[in-house]
């Protein structure tokens, strides 16, 4: 069986993808440089080790709503899936590197998303799986399974994920609602003439928690101004 190595080299924003894109540059090697792989067909699993890293105190506060308290962070700090995606990769022999692209999500209900926003620096790390099937020989053709194994750790920059949202999502974020409850948004705003959906949810949110009154001016006399 042809024994296949891999590894992460690097990764960068997509900056003319429809949506936001990651694109991993993948490292794949062989210990026999006379026998070529004439393709591969991956299954590539990305997934999130959140106890690989530290935290700061403002991160720790974000991320207790998916891991609970820091006290609990001992049985809590479990992997999270970041995306499952396929690959063809054309023939080689020896060595080849290759794009791995990543659609990615910045809807807060989904775990991994609601981890990164957390995030204020360092890296993000990443534990990437590779199964699939290669097309191998020399003079011939033979079908080989990729061992479940194989795998590669990479530590990628949380600001190269906050490079990728803000050319999408320039100084904003989105939630996925129920059709309900945007059909109840959309009411309350036509009632209130309200010019934007910003608006809509600042009005929401001062009648849950109303500010609070201005504090009255003294004049120089020592009484209170209207």
């Amino acid at each position: 069986m042809t024994e296949l190595t891999f590894s992460c080299t690097g990764v960068r924003a997509d900056r003319y993808a429809v949506g936001p894109t990651l694109v991993f540059r993948l490292r794949i090697t062989t210990p026999d440089d006379d026998t070529p792989v004439h393709a591969l067909a991956l299954r590539c699993q990305i997934r999130i080790e959140p106890a690989r890293r530290g935290y700061e105190t403002a991160e720790s506060d974000g991320l207790v709503d998916l891991f609970g308290d820091r006290s609990r962070w001992g049985s809590t700090l479990k992997p999270l899936e970041f995306a499952q995606v396929p690959l063809m990769v054309q023939g080689f022999t020896g060595r080849t590197e290759t794009d791995l692209v990543v659609p990615c999500t910045y809807d807060l209900d989904i775990a991994a998303s609601r981890y990164l926003a957390a995030l204020e620096g360092g890296e993000v790390p990443l534990r990437m799986l590779f199964s699939g099937t290669a097309f191998t020989g020399a003079g011939g053709f033979r079908v080989e399974p990729v061992p479940w194994d194989r795998e590669a750790l990479f530590g990628m920059p949380v600001a190269i994920w906050r490079e990728m949202i803000e050319q999408h999502f320039p100084g904003c974020g989105w939630i996925r609602l129920p059709r309900a409850t945007m059909d109840a948004l959309l009411a309350f705003r036509s009632r209130r003439a309200l010019p934007s959906w910003e608006a809509t949810v600042r009005a929401l949110l001062d009648e849950a928690d109303p500010p609070d009154p201005p504090s009255p001016r003294r004049t120089l006399t020592g009484r209170t101004a209207p």
